[in-house]
């Protein structure tokens, strides 16, 4: 009697599929459609993206909008000031979150847990808040309109660490007693033992990193007041002010500022998405 609703249920579940499947093409559609609207703009002649109704494709492709972007507003240097900052902020940063997280994993220290519930607190509290108080502590070191002021305070940040310190529960205690009594030190447990299996983790953090850096735009514009040192995001808002009619030379920069995340994110996805499964199962 069960036999001929085998069928039905087959048939009903490929449906169901097929249903899901549409909605989130249709979804991934919608989501694309200003990102592959912007690329078509920024190789559209200069004014046909102001016609109404705009249209959607150019009517001859051209590179002038890429060619005055590098060259006459000079934006190939504040691309170079961007990749400098976002680099050594990852770099810093990798480091500095993963002795940290790795310490408060790993390491036995008086007020350890105290500390950590104290940086998981300041989760809660807006980045703006601290924003002035981080200014004038800039101004006492020295680092007000340099690229110091930009990649210094974010060096260590509670999400790095408490990301890495999940993950690096999950290291054998026996494994780092074993390298203690054969008289490694605690330098060289971490960068040859840690340090490797900790690489999953390290990307995730890598991608985040540098992604957050290269968007930044508020706190690069607070801390620097030359235009030789601002970054791409703050010379783009910049160059929007200058010119303002300009739509197919801005999305022509908006392009240059979302590909390098782009290509990032598509070149390291897969160990992306295995550091964060890794560190949420193991964690």
């Amino acid at each position: 009697m069960t036999l001929p609703s085998a069928p039905r249920e087959v048939g009903a579940t490929r449906g169901q599929a097929w249903l899901i499947n549409g909605a989130l093409l249709l979804l991934a559609i919608i989501s694309l459609a200003p990102l592959l609207w912007m690329l078509s703009v920024s190789f559209m002649p200069a004014g046909q993206a102001s016609r109404f109704p705009p249209p959607l494709l150019p009517s001859g492709v051209t590179l002038d909008n890429y060619r005055m972007l590098f060259g006459r507003t000079g934006m190939a240097h504040n691309f170079a000031n961007s990749l400098l900052v976002s680099v050594a902020i990852t770099l810093g940063s990798l480091l500095v979150n993963t002795m940290a997280g790795y310490a408060f994993a790993k390491l036995r220290f008086r007020g350890r847990q105290r500390i950590f519930q104290v940086l998981l607190a300041a989760l809660v509290i807006p980045a703006q808040v601290a924003m002035l108080p981080l200014f004038l502590l800039m101004k006492q070191l020295g680092l007000v309109n340099s690229f110091g002021g930009v990649i210094v305070p974010a060096l260590a940040t509670v999400f790095g660490i408490f990301l890495v310190r999940q993950y690096a529960r999950s290291i054998p205690d026996e494994l780092l007693e074993a390298a203690r009594i054969d008289g490694a030190s605690e330098l060289r447990i971490f960068f040859r033992i840690v340090l490797p299996m900790l690489k999953p983790v390290l990307v995730t953090l890598a991608i985040f990193t540098f992604m957050a850096a290269w968007n930044d735009f508020m706190w690069p514009l607070i801390i620097l007041t030359d235009q030789e040192h601002y970054t791409l995001p703050v010379a783009l808002a910049s160059l929007s002010r200058e010119h303002i009619m300009d739509v197919e030379m801005m999305m022509a920069g908006a392009v240059i500022t979302v590909l390098p995340v782009l290509l990032l994110f598509l070149l390291l996805q897969r160990y992306y998405l295995q550091g964060l499964t890794l560190g949420s199962v193991k964690g």
